[in-house]
């Protein structure tokens, strides 16, 4: 992931059209035809080995190499055959970005793209496509496209992956006069990604929303660190195509477990913070959302309308969304009673009758948008001879400033009501065509809130902790199972991996024959439980349709060993008939699991082809794939992200309603699922892992029936919690500390540290007094990207078992990680010892190891600890006169291209 040069794609001084002509259907001519109807400021030139002369004015030039100097962009228009030779010559000429809008067809689509790939990588130049539309940026008078007609400035960024729809977006934004700050278009994406254009857009513009439209991602893990840092400055909105299998395009995407994967999309969207639309429609009205509505603080919405009937529409809506109809204070509920005596109830929603004129619409809003217990209002209208449509329209925008919440507006009708929702258009009040549409719209704003929320949820501290050693003999095991070559774990070995993570599996007793498993049993007492343990039924998420049927391998309620040989003999017999090819493991044998009000759960962990590993949860047992309550969330979790991900299913549900101790199941669950989380980031070779049934009861949690597949290590899209960089050292005086990166927990933690800092240390810090740390603070500072973020804290466990920190030391990359900024700060009562030091040392060291250029710093003058610091780690130290600071720059790593080096030398590019 890189913003490298993108600066040259957004912000050109210059701009060269290769093969464009005045010809009709001349793409390249349109481009020119767009950046001339923009009036873009800079230098504009054309390139074409026909000898035009100019075309549309504009100079034209044989080729790239006879151009009078190096333009910031070139748009290359040539025919796909032509592209990859051009995109080199621009490269060897010195041009930092190439938009490519010509597109590869039929079989050679993937052959062209890997061309143009190759051919920018022999100079660095940065490639924009092939196959996308182009790139708006209205404020600075750029209409780099093909697109029939350019858009408003305006605050919102669309990014996107298809063309057309960048069109119709177009289209429909300047019927509604709607601007946005950028409209890009990526088509097939071989070098600039989203991930990328997400990070420019979010760093270096001043766009107040982002609005994306996917059809795949490439890079999941750089488009989640881009999404997640983006959504908590702005708001991010996005549409994703292939919701459904046939509408993926390929067959062999499948993630095992779930009959379709548009839920991961669902999970990983919101665990980014972001909020996801659900068709075109709905982007059209989000888009209007986003450009004219401010921020709401919550999900209350006031409803007021000429007729209950209408009003009720949005109501259900509402409520099936899961937002709150406004409950009205007293006061309002009193001053609606004044101003209208009627004996209609004056609640919410208000019906304020058929004969309401325009100034009692006026009225009704102002009464209502100053109540506190309201977040937005709707007025929903139909036309009436004493309410016309337009007049009541004119209404409310001649009073709109008086209105003290945002005001959304549903004009039903179509005749007369047309010309009252253009009058709203051109005076910027957001206006949808029915009461649902409005509600959906609201809805957008409220869910960007909630998540937003859950980004900044402290999760609580962990109430278990799993032996490291155990752990470790886990990942061995599995490790030499991989070695042999074989592809999945047996029933006992799943069974100590699971064990060695704190999850109860089961009394199991494994034997060889049946004989031995008869033997096995005598000391079993009660009804028994005896699968047969094959090749076959070893890997998860395989299920029959007929569960119950004896090739299943599974047999209930044999009461004696005599049972359990007989039992045995027909299992083996009917593996061997079933599937020959099978190879026999061992014979399992369980007592039965009854009673105790037990409730039957299923929990794993699978592997998405995009978004690597997932955990599951849901209802379990023989109905797993009928009742299909199976939710998913992206590791790694905490367990507020593990409550999270029980409440949204039904089996949560169940728990949270029915049973006697709710909040003690509930908690051992979160538990459970953050263990999984710990153990496929622990163990990377493990593909999947199913435990169906986990049984939930008074005695607790255990797991049945178990099964574990292995894979080629995992990619999280989620850079998991880096367990390998924790070490244990000595302070000068003597005292054990851990330093170890931050994590969510340490949130509270870290508030206590704050809380014994002097104002001196806090102000050398943060340049300012920062006396507390509010809610936000704490989890941007403790919620963090690994993937570009690093904070170690230095850690002593205290007599009483509790941890306190000590000192903390942070580093922020750039996406292209070529910088990467340090702060540290040590408690004032442990100066001298060595802390910071230590802890300047694991960001150096780190900072090497992930092939980080350069770090850098910013100290106050008067700061002469840490200006001392820095001459003894081998920082240049220069006073910066402008901004009054001493800048501390170490060098860390030898720029492995030219690219590197410019980046160092011009950091603004």
């Amino acid at each position: 992931m890189s913003t490298r040069f993108l600066r040259y794609f957004f912000e050109p001084r210059s701009l060269a059209v290769i093969g464009a002509s005045e010809k009709n259907f001349s793409l390249g001519g349109q481009v020119v035809v767009n950046l001339l109807e923009a009036q873009f400021a800079g230098r504009i030139w054309v390139v074409n080995a026909k000898d035009y002369g100019e075309v549309h004015g504009c100079p034209c030039y044989l080729s790239v190499e006879d151009l009078p100097e190096v333009p910031d962009l070139a748009v290359v228009c040539t025919p796909a055959s032509e592209a990859p030779g051009v995109v080199e010559a621009l490269g060897h000429f010195g041009v930092k970005a190439a938009l490519v809008l010509t597109s590869g067809q039929g079989q050679r689509a993937t052959n062209y793209r890997e061309h143009l790939l190759e051919a920018a990588q022999k100079s660095g130049i940065r490639v924009m496509g092939p196959e996308c539309m182009g790139i708006l940026v209205p404020a600075r008078k750029l209409n780099a496209s093909y697109a029939p007609q350019n858009i408003k400035s305006g605050k919102v960024a669309y990014i996107g992956q298809s063309g057309m729809l960048g069109n119709a977006i177009i289209d429909w934004a300047n019927g509604r006069g709607i601007g946005f700050s950028h409209l890009v278009t990526l088509g097939n994406s071989v070098d600039v990604r989203l991930a990328d254009v997400i990070d420019y857009i979010n760093r270096y513009t001043g766009a107040q929303a982002i609005l994306l439209h996917l059809e795949h991602l490439p890079d999941c893990r750089h488009f989640m660190t881009a999404v997640r840092e983006a959504s908590r400055n702005k708001l991010v909105l996005a549409i994703k195509s292939g919701r459904t299998p046939e509408a993926q395009g390929d067959p062999l995407l499948i993630t095992p477990g779930l009959p379709n994967r548009d839920p991961v999309y669902d999970a990983a969207f919101s665990r980014a913070g972001m909020v996801r639309v659900d068709n075109s429609e709905e982007l059209f009205d989000a888009l209007e959302t986003l450009t004219r509505m401010r921020p709401v603080r919550g999900d209350r919405l006031a409803i007021i309308s000429n007729g209950l009937g209408p009003s009720m529409l949005a109501v259900d809506r509402l409520i099936h969304q899961g937002g709150q109809l406004a409950q009205l204070s007293a006061s309002t509920t009193q001053r609606l009673q004044d101003w209208l005596p009627t004996d209609q109830p004056r609640s919410n929603p208000l019906d304020i009758g058929g004969g309401a004129t325009p100034q009692m619409f006026v009225e009704a809003i102002q009464i209502i948008s100053e109540d506190p217990g309201v977040d937005a209002v709707l007025v929903v209208h139909a036309p009436t001879r004493l309410a016309p449509s337009e007049a009541t329209a004119l209404a409310l925008i001649a009073n709109k400033k008086t209105f003290k919440r945002n005001l959304l507006t549903s004009w039903m009708g179509l005749n007369h009501a047309f010309p009252a929702r253009h009058e709203f258009n051109l005076a910027g009040i957001p206006t949808y065509l029915s009461p649902e549409k409005a509600v959906q719209a609201f809805m957008h704003l409220v869910n960007y809130q909630r998540n937003q929320q859950l980004l900044q949820e402290t999760p609580p501290t962990l109430a278990f902790n799993t032996a490291k050693e155990a752990r470790a003999s886990a990942q061995q095991l599995v490790s030499e199972v991989a070695a042999q070559g074989r592809g999945y774990l047996t029933h006992q070995e799943t069974k100590l991996v699971l064990e060695a993570y704190g999850i109860d599996v089961a009394p199991t007793a494994y034997a060889q024959t049946p004989e031995q498993i008869a033997e096995l049993a005598e000391a079993i007492a009660g009804p028994k439980a005896l699968k047969i343990n094959h090749t076959t039924n070893c890997y998860p998420f395989h299920y029959r349709k007929h569960p119950h049927k004896i090739s299943a391998g599974l047999l209930h309620d044999l009461e004696s060993a005599e049972d359990v040989r007989l039992g045995a003999l027909r299992l083996a017999d009917k593996v061997q008939e079933k599937f020959p090819e099978s190879q026999f493991h061992d014979f399992v044998l369980q007592p039965m699991q009854r009673g105790k009000h037990s409730m039957q759960l299923n929990v794993g962990i699978t592997r998405d082809p995009v978004f690597g590993p997932v955990i599951l949860f849901g209802i379990g047992g023989y109905k797993v794939n009928i009742l299909i309550d199976r939710q998913v969330a992206l590791p790694p979790l905490n367990m507020t992200l593990a409550m999270h991900l029980i409440h949204s299913s039904h089996a949560g549900q169940l728990i949270s309603g029915h049973s006697a101790h709710a909040e003690r199941d509930l908690q051992r669950l979160a538990e459970l699922l953050v263990k999984l989380s710990q153990l496929c980031s622990d163990v990377p070779l493990l593909k999947g892992l199913e435990i169906n049934p986990l049984l939930l009861n008074r005695d607790g949690l255990m797991a049945i029936d178990i099964q574990c597949d292995l894979g080629e290590p995992a990619y999280h899209a989620i850079m998991p919690y880096p367990e390998d960089l924790r070490k244990q050292v000595t302070l000068k005086d003597g005292r054990q500390v851990e330093v170890r990166p931050i994590r969510g927990e340490d949130a509270v933690a870290l508030l206590r540290f704050h809380s014994r800092l002097s104002e001196e240390s806090i102000r050398f810090r943060y340049f300012h007094n920062k006396s507390d740390l509010t809610k936000r603070d704490l989890s941007l500072l403790t919620q963090i990207n690994y993937d570009r973020q690093m904070a170690f804290i230095a850690e002593e466990t205290l007599a009483d078992g509790t941890q306190e920190i000590l000192g903390v030391s942070r580093i922020w990359t750039d996406p292209d990680n070529i910088r990467t900024e340090f702060s540290v700060i040590i408690r004032d009562d442990l100066q001298g010892l060595g802390l910071g030091s230590l802890l300047m040392n694991k960001l150096i060291s780190y900072s090497k190891s992930v092939g980080t250029l350069e770090m850098i710093g910013k100290i106050m003058v008067e700061n002469h600890p840490m200006r001392g610091l820095m001459k003894h780690l081998g920082f240049r130290c220069t006073y910066n006169l402008d901004e009054q600071v001493i800048d501390a720059v170490l060098p860390l790593n030898e720029p492995a291209n030219e690219w590197q080096r410019h980046r160092l030398a011009h950091p603004v590019d």
